[in-house]
C-alpha cells in the first residue's frame, strides 16, 4: 500500500507481487530471436535489424508488465484537511493526519490484506481502476458498491482476474475498512474469497493489529546501527524497513520499484521489470550484513524456482547446456529484450549468482551450499564456460558489453571481454573452485577454465578501462567496469601494492570525469566503493550528495537530481529501489566489512562519525558482530558464532590499548585469530 493525498483526499494505491501480464511478443518468438542472429548481425554491421530483433518489442508492445492493482480513495467532508502523512517504520503503520483526526493504515504481515481505520467522520469510498490497462487492450473494471461493500473486478489476460475487495466495519471510535486482492490464480471466484478474507479480518481486527505490531517488534531485533548523522540514519532505517515491507519468503522478490507500483493512470516505467544489469542485483545487495536472510531468500527461492526457465534459456537462445539468466526479464524469467547488449548478456546469471554465494559466505549453512549456491552457480558456469572460445590460448566471448556504456549504439559492443564480463568470469569461476571441495566436486577443472582468462585491462595510469582500448574516459551512471573493486571484490586493499595502485588510480579517474551523466544509485554506489577503498570521508560525501540530491518526500530513490544544484545534469523523477538499498550498503560498509575472511570493524568510518556502534551485524564466515565507537576511538568488539569456525578479526588495539578476553596473548597482533564453537562469544575492549 501506498499512502498519500492533498486537500480532504486520502489515497491508498494498491499492489501484490504476482499481478503481471506474461504474454509474449511475438518478437521473442522468431528463429531470429536468437545468439546466433545476434553475433551474425553484429559481424555484418547490420545494427539497425539487431535493434529490430532484439529491442523494438520492448518500446512497442506493452507486455509482459507489472500491472498496478488500483487505489482506495476516501473523500473527507470538506472542512477536513489532510496536513501530513507519516509511517512508523517500527511498526509499518502508515498515518495520515487530518484536520484534528487522522487515517491509520497498515498491512496484516501474513494475509494479502491492508487495513484503513477512518475516523467517524462522512467519508466517500472510491475505488480507482488502473486506468493504464487499457494500454494492454483489457475492458474497463467493473466497480460495484453497497453500503458497507466496494468491488472491483479487471479482467486481464490469459485467464487473469483480479478483484480489490473491501469490506467496512465499525467500532465505537472509528470505522474499519479491510481490502483483499484476490486472483483467479487463488480461486475460480476471487471475489467470494476477498469477501471471506476481508470479513475474517474485520471480525479479527484487533489480534491483525497486535500480530503486525509483534512482527515488526521482532523484525528490528534482528540488528541495529547507530550513526550520528540524521539522514543517513533515517535512510539506513527506511530501506531496512523495505526489505520487511517488500521482500518475504514465500512472495515475489522486488522488482524496479518493488510493491510499490507507480499509480499516475499509466503502467509503470521500464514495465516495473526485474532488471537484471544492476537494479535487482544491488537491491539485494544489503540484506547479508543487516541479517534479513528471510528477506534474502524471496530473492533466492525465486531463482532457483525458476532455473530450469533459464536452462531452457540458455539452450533455445544460447544453444549451450546450463543456465542464463536474461538481463531484463518478467516475472516467469522470460526475456523482454530492450537493449540487446545488455538484456540478452549472458554474463548477467553469473552476478545473479554472486548472491548465492554470498548469502552461502554470511550463513555458511553447507546444506545451502550443497543444495543450492553450488548447483546454481555451476549451472551459470557451465553455460558460460560452453559460451567461451579459445583465442591464442586466452578464452573469450564471442561478444562483449558493458551496461550500459555507450547505451544502444554500436559502439556498445566491445572487443572481448570488457572488464565487467572478465570480472565476472573470473570472479564466478574463482568461486567454483572454492566451494567444490565443500560439495565432493573437483575444483580443477574451475581452476582450469580461471587460467586462461586474461587479467583485467588497466590503462596506462593503472586505472581500468572498459575494454582494451576503450579508456574510461567520460561521465558514466554504471560502474560496469569497476565490479571487481565492488561489489565482487577480487580487486581489494589486501591485494598488494598493484591491486591498490588500480583501485586508487579508478576511483580517481571515475571522479574526474564527474557527476553529470549519474543517476541516484551511482552516487550511493561510489559511497560503497570509497568505502571498500578505505576512504571513509569521500564514502560519506557521496552518501551524502544522494541524500540531498535523489531521495522523494517519501524516501524512495528517484533517478534524476531533485536539488537543483547540479549534482546530475539528468533531473527526471521516476523512481527505482537499487539506489535506497546501495545507500544502506554504504553505511553498513563504512562501519563493518569482511571481505578475503577477515572481521574489519569501522574500516572507513567517516571523521565527523566520531561516535557510532552497530549490534547483530553479519560477517561472511557466520559471524554475528556488534561493536562501539567512542570520540573517534574503538571502545567494545563483539563477535558471536553461528557456526564452528575460526575467528580473524582486526585488532584496533595492537598497540596495547585493549584487551581481547581469555586471549590476552593476542594482544599485540594486527589480526586476531580464535576458534569459537557455534554460541561462543568472544570479546575486546579498549582500555581505559
Amino acid at each position: 500500500a501506498l499512502v498519500w493525498g492533498s486537500r480532504n483526499v486520502v489515497n491508498v494505491s494498491l499492489d501484490r507481487g504476482d499481478l503481471w501480464d506474461l504474454r509474449t511478443p511475438s518478437q521473442m518468438k522468431s528463429k531470429d530471436f536468437s545468439y546466433a542472429s545476434m553475433k551474425r548481425l553484429k559481424a555484418e554491421g547490420k545494427f539497425d535489424e539487431m535493434h529490430k530483433a532484439f529491442d523494438w518489442a520492448y518500446d512497442n508492445v506493452p507486455y509482459p508488465t507489472k500491472l498496478p492493482a488500483g487505489r482506495l480513495q476516501f473523500e473527507f467532508n470538506s472542512t477536513y484537511k489532510t496536513e501530513e502523512f507519516n509511517l512508523d517504520p517500527r511498526t509499518g503503520v502508515a498515518t495520515a493526519k487530518l484536520t484534528d483526526n487522522g487515517v491509520v493504515v497498515f498491512v496484516d504481515p501474513d494475509e494479502p490484506v491492508v487495513f484503513c481505520i477512518t475516523p467517524r467522520l462522512t467519508a466517500d469510498l472510491h475505488v480507482v481502476a488502473p486506468a493504464g490497462v487499457k494500454a494492454l487492450g483489457y475492458k474497463p473494471a467493473k466497480v460495484e458498491t453497497s453500503k458497507d461493500l466496494t468491488v472491483m473486478v479487471q479482467e486481464a489476460a490469459q485467464g487473469l482476474t483480479y478483484a480489490v475487495v473491501t469490506q467496512r466495519g465499525h467500532s465505537n471510535e472509528a470505522d474499519i475498512y479491510a481490502t483483499a486482492i484476490c486472483t483467479s490464480k487463488e480461486a475460480k471466484d476471487p471475489v467470494a474469497l476477498g469477501k471471506k478474507k476481508t470479513s475474517d479480518a474485520i471480525a479479527d481486527f484487533e489480534h491483525r493489529y497486535e500480530r503486525n505490531i509483534d512482527w515488526w517488534a521482532a523484525y528490528w531485533n534482528h540488528s541495529s546501527v547507530s550513526v550520528p548523522d540524521e539522514a543517513a540514519q533515517r535512510q539506513y532505517d527506511f530501506c531496512k524497513y523495505l526489505y520487511g515491507a517488500g521482500s518475504r519468503k514465500g512472495a515475489p522478490p522486488m522488482p524496479l520499484q518493488g510493491v510499490w507500483t507507480a499509480d499516475e493512470g499509466g503502467l509503470p516505467p521500464w514495465k516495473g521489470d526485474y532488471h537484471n544489469d544492476l537494479n535487482t542485483q544491488m537491491t539485494y545487495l544489503a540484506y547479508p550484513e543487516a541479517g534479513l536472510f528471510d528477506q534474502g531468500e524471496s530473492w533466492l527461492d525465486f531463482n532457483w524456482k525458476l532455473l530450469p526457465q533459464y536452462k531452457k534459456f540458455a539452450k533455445s537462445f544460447y544453444g549451450v547446456e546450463g543456465a542464463v539468466v536474461p538481463g531484463v526479464m518478467a516475472l516467469d524469467g522470460q526475456p523482454l529484450g530492450g537493449w540487446g547488449q545488455y538484456s540478452l548478456s549472458p554474463t548477467m546469471g553469473a552476478w545473479v549468482a554472486h548472491q548465492f554465494y554470498e548469502h552461502w559466505k554470511y550463513t555458511m549453512d553447507p546444506a545451502f551450499l550443497k543444495d543450492r549456491a553450488y548447483p546454481f552457480c555451476e549451472a551459470i558456469g557451465t553455460a558460460l564456460s560452453k559460451l567461451l572460445q579459445d583465442e591464442g590460448g586466452h578464452l573469450r566471448l564471442p561478444l562483449s558489453t558493458s551496461p550500459e556504456i555507450y547505451d544502444n549504439s554500436a559502439k556498445a559492443w566491445l572487443p572481448p571481454d570488457s572488464n565487467f564480463d572478465q570480472s565476472l568470469l573470473r570472479w564466478l569461476f574463482g568461486a567454483l573452485a572454492e566451494m567444490a571441495p565443500g560439495v565432493g566436486q573437483d575444483a580443477s577443472k574451475w581452476q582450469a577454465l580461471l587460467s586462461k582468462l586474461e587479467p583485467l585491462d588497466i590503462d596506462s595510469d593503472g586505472a581500468l578501462t572498459f575494454a582494451r582500448g576503450f579508456p574510461f574516459n567520460e561521465s558514466h551512471r554504471h560502474f560496469s567496469h569497476a565490479l571487481a573493486i565492488h561489489p565482487l571484490g577480487t580487486l581489494n586493499t589486501d591485494g598488494g601494492d598493484s591491486d591498490q595502485k588500480t583501485i586508487d588510480a579508478t576511483l580517481a579517474k571515475t571522479v574526474a570525469q564527474g557527476t553529470s551523466q549519474w543517476c541516484g544509485y551511482s552516487f550511493s554506489w561510489m559511497s560503497c566503493m570509497q568505502a571498500r577503498a578505505g576512504h571513509g570521508d569521500d564514502a560519506l560525501k557521496y552518501l551524502q550528495d544522494y541524500l540531498k540530491g535523489f531521495i522523494l518526500r517519501n524516501g524512495f530513490h528517484c533517478n534524476g537530481d531533485q536539488s537543483g544544484t547540479g549534482l546530475s545534469s539528468m533531473t527526471y523523477r521516476p523512481f527505482t529501489l537499487e539506489g535506497n538499498f546501495l545507500a544502506m550498503q554504504a553505511v553498513q560498509e563504512m562501519l563493518l566489512q569482511s571481505w578475503g575472511g577477515i572481521v574489519r570493524c569501522f574500516p572507513a568510518c567517516p571523521t565527523a562519525w566520531k561516535d557510532a556502534s552497530f549490534d547483530g551485524l553479519r560477517a561472511e564466515g557466520g559471524w554475528s558482530v556488534s561493536a562501539r565507537r567512542v570520540n573517534g576511538r574503538t571502545t567494545v568488539i563483539k563477535v558471536t558464532a553461528t557456526v564452528d569456525g575460526t575467528l580473524r578479526v582486526t585488532n584496533p588495539w595492537s598497540d596495547k590499548s585493549g584487551v581481547w578476553e581469555g586471549h590476552e596473548d593476542q594482544a599485540t597482533n594486527p589480526i586476531v585469530e580464535i576458534a569459537l564453537k557455534k554460541g561462543e562469544t568472544l570479546v575486546g575492549h579498549a582500555i581505559e
